[in-house]
């Protein structure tokens, strides 16, 4: 059987099939080219600004320049608080992630945990973060000792650190500020604004590896922040400091607080408490220690609220310093509350007698006699029951019931300083306005050029008449241990029982004295508050008026304001001398 021929196909049926092939690879060789195209066109015309921000997000990047705090200067100009350079650490997390084995000699070197270290890193790189600290505030050997280790993924930052020369003498004034240089106590956070400044940025450029490739481009300047100069005196804020501590630790008194204020303008002069801290010491800002109590804390006065009764008295029209009050026999009964002189009978007594003798009873018998709502307008105007306004972090108004509440043993013993709680700054704002023929000046902390314009309170002529029975407190009555020597002074002595819940600490008190100096043209007014003395004696004369004397003789010398009472100190010199000739038993 003959197998069947097969015929060659034809030459134009070949020719058809390669040119059929052909045209598929040039097409698809075409549809490529156009997909090129077309993409080449989207990625330079249509998304060209979306890849140039994308291309620019990874490699440049914006680094803030931190602004320089402005100083705080006491009122000679003299620095409280300054800003210091110091270096800080950081880097990208990404990288710090690739050197995480390194990272061990890096925490090694600043004394720090390298497991929390890596775990920091670790998280912040899981969170795509482009800046992490690994640690502020760095001390330039230590610095040193870490860039030594060649780890290239850690960075140096500039920044700064607030410093305090006077240290805890001055500590609860100013404040501090925290790790991030923001104000957290004090007038460091009540200025704020003024002293921080404002930030400014720098564009950097760098690599893959997050180097950096180019030099400093500012895009925005950094703007310090400005100085201010303080009402405070740092010497006399010195001794008062050291003053008030001995006072404090010799009575075994839980704390106390010392504000001297200037008369005429309303300026702090100082202001300390005692215990204190060191705001250069981050790890002894604990215990409420930072809590300037001057400020935020709160006592019944006792009698150094007696000059404003009689104030108010004075001011009724219905009392002149020459009525006298029958004391005795030391005791006086309003309902079923009993009033009483500690045991002393006084007698009749007008009233400087009254106030140069501290008596409850007569204080007492005088202001029942007042309106009530005029009482309280007196005491309001004193500022009692009112912040004093300065803004300085936690200050309050204090107590002081509305009379629309009183009953008549509520006014009684409003009179003499309970039922009525207030600051220390409240207290030497009112013997302030006292002692500036009763005008109260604003209180500041800033210093000032020029005496600012103040609001009368009482009238002058009543002013002096009260300034002359503080200075009998002092130069003969319950003050005398708060004399200075060449000097007039005037004061009132005050001691309380400490409230307690349902009533009074029977074996727990506050020492306080108040008052001016020099009498005869009254500059400076301070106010002592010492807490639950323990030793000894704990009377305001005894234990507040001593502290008293000691910075109120200080301020006299550092202000260089003459003595007034210059023959009177003779008198106490010669006498003496006279007796040591003539008698040597």
């Amino acid at each position: 059987m003959r197998a069947p021929i097969k015929k060659a196909p034809a030459k134009g049926a070949e020719l058809s099939n390669w040119s059929r092939r052909r045209g598929l690879v040039m097409f698809c060789f075409f549809t490529m080219a156009m997909a090129l195209v077309v993409r080449t066109a989207q990625l330079q015309v249509v998304e060209r600004d979306f890849y140039v921000s994308e291309g620019k997000a990874r490699q440049l990047r914006t680094v803030p320049i931190p602004a320089n705090r402005g100083d705080l200067l006491d009122r000679a100009g003299d620095p409280l608080a300054i800003s210091t350079p110091i270096p800080s650490l950081w880097g990208v997390p990404k990288n710090l992630f690739e050197d995480r084995k390194a990272l061990r000699g890096v925490a090694a070197a600043l004394g720090i945990d390298a497991d929390k270290l890596i775990n920091r890193v670790d998280s912040a790189h899981e969170r795509k973060k482009e800046f992490i600290y690994i640690k502020r505030h760095v001390l330039p050997e230590t610095v040193d000792s870490v860039l030594a280790l060649g780890v290239d993924s850690v960075k140096v930052l500039q920044e700064y650190r607030r410093y305090y020369p006077s240290g805890s003498a001055a500590a609860h004034v100013v404040g501090f500020t925290g790790i991030d240089d923001k104000g957290r106590e004090g007038l460091e956070m009540a200025y704020e604004n003024y002293l921080a400044g404002e930030s400014g940025l720098r564009r950097v450029t760098r690599d893959r590896t997050g180097r950096e490739i180019t030099g400093m481009d500012v895009v925005k300047p950094a703007i310090p922040g400005q100085d201010l100069r303080l009402s405070i005196d740092r010497q006399l804020q010195y001794f008062a400091s050291r003053s008030l501590e001995k006072a404090v630790t010799d009575s075994e008194a839980e704390s106390g607080s010392v504000v001297v204020m200037d008369t005429r303008t309303g300026e702090i002069m100082a202001m300390v408490n005692y215990p204190t801290y060191n705001p250069n010491d981050t790890s002894d800002r604990t215990g409420g220690r930072q809590r300037n109590r001057a400020v935020t804390d709160v006592f019944e006065p006792g009698s150094t609220m007696k000059p404003f009764t009689i104030a108010a008295a004075l001011e009724s029209g219905n009392f002149t310093p020459e009525d006298i009050v029958f004391t005795s026999p030391g005791r006086y009964t309003i309902g079923r509350y009993e009033i009483t002189d500690d045991g002393k009978d006084h007698g009749w007594l007008d009233l400087r007698g009254i106030v140069t003798k501290s008596s409850n009873v007569g204080i007492s018998k005088i202001a029942s006699q007042l309106e009530e709502e005029q009482m309280w307008s007196v005491f309001d105007s004193f500022g009692f029951g009112t912040p004093p306004g300065t803004e300085f972090p936690g200050e309050v108004a204090g107590f002081f019931n509305h009379p629309t509440v009183w009953n008549h043993t509520e006014q009684a013993t409003i009179s003499y300083g309970y039922g009525i709680s207030v600051s220390a700054v409240q207290l030497v704002r009112a013997y302030a306005t006292l002692a500036n023929d009763g005008v109260m000046p604003p209180v500041s902390y800033l210093a000032l050029d020029e005496a600012p314009a103040g609001r009368r309170v009482i009238d002058k002529d009543i002013a002096r008449e009260v300034q002359a029975m503080l200075e009998s407190v002092v130069s003969k009555g319950t003050g005398k241990r708060a004399q200075v020597p060449g000097y007039r002074v005037a004061g009132k002595t005050g001691t309380s029982h400490r409230s307690q819940e349902g009533g009074y600490a029977e074996n727990r008190y506050i020492a306080v004295f108040a008052g001016f100096a020099p009498a005869s043209d009254p500059r400076l007014a301070i106010a002592v508050v010492v807490k639950d003395p323990k030793a000894g004696q704990h009377f305001g004369g005894v234990v507040a008026a001593p502290v008293f004397a000691e910075v109120m003789s200080q301020a006299l010398r550092l202000g260089g304001i003459e003595p007034d009472a210059v023959d009177d100190r003779r008198a106490e010199v010669t006498i003496p001398m006279m007796h040591d000739e003539g008698d040597n038993s």
